[in-house]
């Protein structure tokens, strides 16, 4: 059973559609043989042309003479000595193939090719994406998952809840047209998560999901470390900024925001103590804060115009922050005498009022004046 939102009336695939599987490789020599044993099966029962890709980062551990020995003419290897990586494997593959279904799925023998014909039929009948899934009813996983890969599954799993509503959305067993794939805006992956990143840069809504027995590697080792997890939360961190653009710009803003807070706070404290006069240990404090919030907000907040002269974004921050703080105490003094004399908090409530209009306004001109998105071009 294929998974997912109900699909539309009607195909764009037909019978005899050919389907380009990619495998991206590196160090999967011993696997070769095998993964090509299965595909050449499901190449017999397939009803259409099938061609293979191992899209391999220059493994140098005979992946390129496994391919050549196994002498078939739809299977071939690629191998890639730059731009290296998982992801980027799947995506120069995709635009090499030649067939208008696309698949992907690993080299180690974790995805059954059985699947595969399956996962066309839910292309076929609407779905955008099909997906190899371990976690809808009748997926499994090894017996041996222990609870620490269980639970970092799970967790993976739910921090990107938010972006689409796949059980699996970690899965790298899944398959697209060709189409929807070269509609795709800006493909920016970092890390192993193509399928997630296709989702949501395609635009794909209506995603199906069909149960697999996610099988644990026999031959060679993972390539999942520690290093690759820290950029899956690298990854999520541009799908949301991508998805919920101005909400995660005003998060982080704040973010470095109540930093400066600290900053101010601490430096104001450090010149104090050196004995200055109160004047300049609040001079001190602000203009601290003001460089440290610039250069965070440009390199996190904003990071997609650190390239952008620095100079000319530091005189527009300091202009906006200037600004920012006459709407403050403008917002602040307004409020104040409108609230009256009653109340012990009356001031306090004002300030907040005057505060939350500065950081607004700040960030409102950070956003759209001194980080100026419309002229940054994208990579």
């Amino acid at each position: 059973m294929v998974f997912g939102a109900p699909p539309p009336v009607g195909s764009d695939l037909p019978l005899g559609t050919g389907i380009s599987i990619i495998v991206p490789t590196y160090q999967e020599v011993d696997n070769i043989p095998h993964l090509l044993k299965r595909l050449e099966v499901f190449r017999a029962q397939y009803d259409a042309p099938v061609e293979v890709l191992f899209m391999d980062d220059d493994s140098q551990d005979g992946s390129v003479e496994a391919v050549a020995a196994a002498g078939h003419d739809w299977a071939r290897i690629i191998t890639r000595t730059e731009n290296r990586g998982l992801s980027q494997a799947v995506i120069e593959g995709f635009t090499q193939a030649k067939y208008p279904v696309l698949a992907c799925m690993d080299c180690d023998l974790s995805h059954p090719p059985e699947a595969l014909p399956q996962m066309v039929l839910g292309l076929r009948a609407g779905q955008q994406m099909v997906i190899g899934s371990r976690y809808v009813p009748g997926g499994s996983t090894d017996d041996d998952w222990g609870i620490g890969r269980w639970l970092n599954s799970l967790v993976a799993t739910l921090l990107a809840r938010p972006l689409t509503k796949v059980r699996d959305p970690m899965s790298g067993f899944f398959v697209l047209r060709k189409s929807d794939f070269e509609a795709a805006d800006w493909l920016s992956p970092v890390g192993y998560k193509i399928a997630l990143e296709l989702i949501v840069k395609c635009g794909l809504e209506n995603v199906g999901e069909v149960p697999i027995h996610f099988t644990d590697r026999v031959h060679g080792e993972s390539k999942l470390t520690f290093k690759e997890q820290l950029k899956y939360i690298q990854h999520l961190r541009r799908l949301y900024l991508y998805k919920f653009s101005n909400m995660m710009y005003l998060a982080q803003f704040l973010v470095v925001g109540m930093s400066g807070v600290v900053v101010n706070l601490s430096v104001l404290s450090v010149l104090s103590v050196m004995g200055l006069p109160d004047w300049i240990c609040l001079a001190g404090g602000i203009a601290v804060s003001i460089v440290t919030n610039f250069l965070l907000n440009r390199r996190f907040t904003f990071s997609y115009a650190r390239d952008g002269a620095i100079l000319r974004q530091f005189v527009s921050f300091v202009g906006a922050c200037a600004f920012g703080m006459v709407v403050n105490y403008v917002v602040a003094l307004t409020v104040r005498n409108n609230l009256g004399d009653d109340g012990t908090f009356t001031l306090q409530l004002a300030a907040l009022a005057g505060i939350a209009a500065g950081m607004a306004f700040n960030f409102l001109g950070s956003r759209y004046l001194v980080f100026r998105k419309r002229f940054v071009k994208k990579p």
